[in-house]
This record gives structure tokens, C-alpha cells and sequence, in this order.
């Protein structure tokens, strides 16, 4: 491995050890993730475009790649940044995380004191970051002064369809289309997971995913009975033109989101979303219920929150975050809008939160 550097716009500069395609910079808001496994649906979540992935646990790559894991069709983290990456023997079949990141043009580094860097960023707050070779640490330096920040960024474009496509086909490892579906809905593809819409498949719900250029009268005008946002990277607040299609279809078809969709949502109701200074990433949130009192674990992946006090009466909180109090969901039972913070999809993560697609469609009822 050859020797290479993380450095922040902090000023700090750390130093550690190439992989993947080790000649390149890889440059983008830095975050960390506190998932122990699922290394692959990680670097390939839509979400995570613009982002390098800091991983938490210790040792990373020890059960190998599999591309049937991938979220969509690449890997889509800027870099992943470990302690330590797994070098050993392998399960037959599975190529290593070094394999997988030079595959798809992506670095990784490793021998950072992750520890210290996740209490930095919890302290100071995400921001952004560039790995590189030695021989190209003074081209980093001046790239990396003058980087936009995220919220400055157009990440959509980069990872969702450009054409309405229906039924897509997501490949081995994932459920077909369902032959006789129970529903018809309409899917704002702005970074989708692969298993978003796997479990609307598993549910026999027909899916036609729309590009993020959608108009409210193509929703209204087609034969569905739903309109769903999907999660995706960047900030909601550059999303106008997509708040006032969302707008426009309100009371008149079921909407509901998760994650980046969720905060479209909140903007749509007349809210506003803020960032947060780390934001939540990893497979161990627990989110309260606050219609049945219970609480669960959930897998999430965000760096902004709705902001309660910015809705209207009628908007009613379904859940918070049981650690910092935070809204993880909202409802309005007129307007027959649900949408969550958190991913009920997991992948990775706990499966605590799987009914919430059914929830989705009870709308659809109503």
C-alpha cells in the first residue's frame, strides 16, 4: 500500500494508507457511519453521493464484496475511510473491499485513528475532506480550499433516472415486478435504494420510477394511486421546483417519503428542514412511536431534520428520536400524507421498521 493523507478543511492532516484506486483524490463531506457490518449497501446507497464514508467499526472488509448486496449499480461514496481493512481469506464467490473500490474507480484509506476523528466531527461537525498520494498533497490542499460545501451541490442529477422507467429491473439478489399487482404507484426517483423498491415489489405494488424533472400533472393525470419520494444526497432546501410539483399534488393523491423525501414533505406542508452538525448514520437510532408509546431500532442516513415548529397544526408527529428528540416522522391524516426520516428498508440494518411500507399503502385505502 502506498502512503497517503486525509485532510480536513479543518487545517488537520492525517496520514494512513492507500487501497482501491490509490493514485486519485477522492474529495466530499465527510461522515461517519456506526453500522458494524454492511460495508457494500453503504458505499452504494444514492445517498451518500458527495460523501466519504467514515467507518466506526474497527475492522472493515472481513466477509468480502458481493455486488448482489449493492444498493444500485455502483459504488457510490466518494472514498471509505477505516482503521483497518480485512486483507485475508475470503468466502468463495466474494471479491475484497480493495477489489470492489478499484472496480469502480473509488478509494479507501486506511490506519486513520477513526476514534478521534469521529469525536471531531462530533464535536466540530461534518465538513469537508480529501484523501490523497503523497506526491499530490499540494494539489489537494488548493482543490480542497476551495470546495463548495454540500449544501451548494447538485447531487440529485448524478443518481436518479433521466426517463420514467417502469418496473425496473434491480437485478440479482432483489424481487422481480409483481405479474398482478395489488397497487399502481409513482415513484421521484432522487437517489433510490435498490430495496425501497424491492419491498413495494414484495408487497405486489406495481412501481414506475419518475425522474426528479416530474410535474405534478403527469401524477395526477397517470393511473396511480400513490406518490412516493425516495430518499437521495444533498440538501432539500435547493429543491423548489420539486416542493411546489409535491404541493400541487397534496389532497388530491396519498404522498408519502422517506428520508430525503420525507423533507421535501415538511417543505410541501409549509415547513423547513435545518442541518445538523453530524447528522444520523448507521444502523443503531432508536425511534419512538409517539401513536403506541413503543420504540424501535432503525437504520438512517441524513443530514438535515424537519423542523416541527416550522409546520402547520394539522401536521401531527409520529415519531422522534428517542437519543437527541428529533422528528423521525410526520402525518396528516386530511391530506393522507405519512413520510419518515428514518430507512424502514434497513439494508443494512435492523428490519424493526418493515411494516411502514404497509402503512404507506393503507393510505391508498383510506
Amino acid at each position: 500500500m502506498r502512503q497517503g493523507y486525509l485532510i480536513l478543511s479543518s487545517g488537520e492532516v492525517l496520514k494512513g494508507r492507500l487501497f482501491g484506486c490509490d493514485g486519485q483524490l477522492a474529495v466530499g463531506e465527510l461522515v461517519f457511519n456506526t453500522s458494524m457490518s454492511g460495508y457494500c449497501e453503504i458505499m452504494t446507497d444514492p445517498s451518500y453521493n458527495g460523501q466519504l464514508v467514515l467507518f466506526t467499526y474497527p475492522l472493515i472488509g472481513n466477509y468480502g464484496w458481493d455486488d448482489r448486496w449493492a444498493e444500485s449499480r455502483g459504488i457510490v461514496a466518494g472514498a471509505a475511510v477505516v482503521h483497518k481493512l480485512y486483507t485475508g481469506p475470503l468466502p468463495p464467490g466474494r471479491k475484497s473491499l480493495d477489489e470492489a473500490l478499484r472496480e469502480h474507480g473509488r478509494v479507501g484509506i486506511e490506519g486513520i485513528d477513526t476514534r478521534a476523528l469521529t469525536l471531531k466531527l462530533r464535536e466540530d461537525g461534518a465538513q469537508n475532506c480529501i484523501i490523497c498520494p503523497e506526491e499530490r498533497l499540494e494539489e489537494a490542499r488548493a482543490i480542497l480550499s476551495t470546495f463548495p460545501s454540500i449544501t451548494e451541490r447538485d447531487l440529485i442529477s448524478q443518481v436518479a433516472v433521466r426517463e420514467a422507467v417502469h418496473r425496473p429491473d434491480l437485478g440479482d439478489g432483489f424481487s422481480a415486478a409483481p405479474e398482478n399487482p395489488s397497487h399502481r404507484i409513482a415513484v421521484v426517483d432522487f437517489g433510490i435504494k435498490s430495496s425501497i423498491i424491492d419491498n413495494f415489489y414484495r408487497l405486489g405494488v406495481d412501481v414506475t420510477l419518475l425522474p426528479p424533472t416530474f410535474s405534478a400533472q403527469e401524477i395526477l393525470d397517470g393511473d396511480y394511486e400513490m406518490l412516493f419520494l425516495s430518499n437521495g444526497p444533498g440538501d432539500p432546501a435547493l429543491l423548489g421546483a420539486q416542493v411546489e410539483q409535491v404541493k400541487a399534488c397534496l389532497g388530491k393523491i396519498p404522498v408519502c417519503g422517506i428520508c430525503l423525501g420525507h423533507q421535501i414533505i415538511t417543505w410541501a406542508l409549509g415547513g423547513r428542514t435545518v442541518k445538523m452538525t453530524y447528522g444520523h448514520h448507521g444502523g443503531n437510532q432508536p425511534v419512538r412511536d409517539l401513536d403506541s408509546g413503543r420504540s424501535f431500532v432503525t437504520a438512517q442516513n441524513h443530514n438535515y431534520m424537519s423542523d416541527m415548529s416550522s409546520l402547520p397544526e394539522s401536521v401531527h408527529l409520529w415519531f422522534v428520536n428517542a437519543n437527541d428528540g428529533t422528528v423521525e416522522g410526520l402525518y396528516d391524516s386530511t391530506l393522507h400524507v405519512r413520510s419518515v426520516q428514518f430507512h424502514p428498508e434497513a439494508a443494512p440494518g435492523p428490519q424493526d421498521a418493515l411494516w411502514i411500507f404497509k402503512s404507506f399503502l393503507e393510505e391508498i385505502g383510506k
